[in-house]
């Protein structure tokens, strides 16, 4: 298994975050507890808002997948999805995963 950034770009509907941020949580925390989500949460003072989640997954695609329920994604509130594998060589993570340089 490999760690994979997944970035979201949120759409300017501030208001539906508000309302379905419960049960995006709530998602997020079950995946989480199937030791999926490493950690994850809100971007800050970039150009647009937006969230970074690291996903333990065995492929891009994979993690890609494990977003697709998400209720923010379900009700559009985002408007751009990015996914990155990520090597933690130092830190909590570090040697937890597998890491080739």
């Amino acid at each position: 298994m490999a760690v994979f950034a997944v970035f979201y770009t949120y759409t300017d509907n501030s208001a539906g975050r508000d309302e379905v941020r419960p049960a995006h949580r709530a998602f997020l925390t079950e995946l989480a507890e199937k030791g999926v989500n490493l950690v994850s949460g809100p971007l800050a003072g970039g150009p647009r808002d937006g969230a970074l989640l690291l996903f333990r997954a065995a492929s891009a695609e994979e993690a890609l997948a494990h977003t697709e329920q998400d209720p923010f994604r379900l009700e559009g509130l985002v408007a751009g999805v990015r996914v990155e594998e990520w090597k933690p060589v130092n830190g909590p993570l570090a040697g937890t995963f597998d890491v080739a340089s």
